[in-house]
């Protein structure tokens, strides 16, 4: 099934690792929108090569990617088979990205926010004890973005993004690392909900700013908890959106 958003491939763009992605992207699309169900089934591999333009070896890399990400499982003498939702990797930022485009659901937004509750605030705490110098130069470039995008003079969305995401970098944890691009991929979408539902254009540099003196003068509770206030701000609007009940401080 051939996506309506497709565009005709020139000719040096049949192959390689370009090729790859955009068979991904689309068919994971597809897949995670239901064009493709476990009902419907799956192109076979000689459909897509004739669709992409693309060799054999091209096709199954983007069907082992997919794989990897939950949304397909090879079966023997029927194929490949769309898993269920249940199945799918909702830690890869690509299909949170896909969920998240497929339909808005506040519901996906409040449980990743309880996650950001989990992990920032203590990697907050982390970074202010074990940040490097240009970590904590990253942290503080990205409040200056802040500031500046109040003047216009930057994006606000892409600047608090930064911010959040050197503060992940900064912890030093190379588990929390893995939550960077998961955490920007929903933070696209989130942000601009909560400011929205908070009655403002952009995220406010000054609390941010708190957060980020904290972690550059080595408070690591002063940092976790003022990072703890500014995600439990952005869930209690989350909250009242979604029409749910206050969550207990714990």
């Amino acid at each position: 099934m051939e996506s309506d958003e497709a565009e005709p491939l020139a000719a040096g763009a049949r192959r390689g690792p370009n090729l790859t992605r955009r068979i991904v992207q689309d068919l994971g699309r597809a897949i995670v929108t239901e064009q493709f169900t476990a009902a419907t089934g799956f192109p076979f591999e000689a459909q897509l090569c004739e669709q992409y333009g693309a060799s054999r070896p091209v096709v199954r890399e983007a069907v082992k990617m997919l794989t990897a990400k939950g949304l397909l499982r090879p079966r023997q003498r029927a194929g490949t088979v769309v898993q269920p939702e249940s199945s799918w990797n909702l830690l890869d930022p690509d299909v949170l990205k896909w969920l998240l485009d497929r339909d808005f659901s506040i519901d996906l937004l409040i449980e990743f926010t309880e996650m950001r509750m989990a992990i920032e605030p203590r990697a907050a705490g982390l970074a202010a004890n074990s940040a490097t110098g240009p970590q904590r130069a990253a942290i503080v470039k990205a409040i200056n973005r802040m500031f500046a995008a109040e003047g216009g003079e930057d994006d606000p969305l892409e600047a608090d993004i930064a911010f959040h995401r050197a503060v992940i970098e900064a912890s030093n944890n190379r588990f929390m690392r893995q939550f960077t691009d998961l955490s920007e991929a929903t933070l696209r979408f989130s942000i601009r909900r909560t400011n929205a539902y908070a009655g403002v254009s952009r995220a406010s540099a000054v609390d941010h700013r708190r957060v980020a003196n904290a972690i550059v003068e080595g408070d690591a509770l002063e940092a976790s908890t003022l990072m703890r206030d500014l995600i439990a701000g952005a869930l209690q609007l989350l909250l009242a959106a979604g029409k749910q009940p206050p969550r207990p401080d714990f």
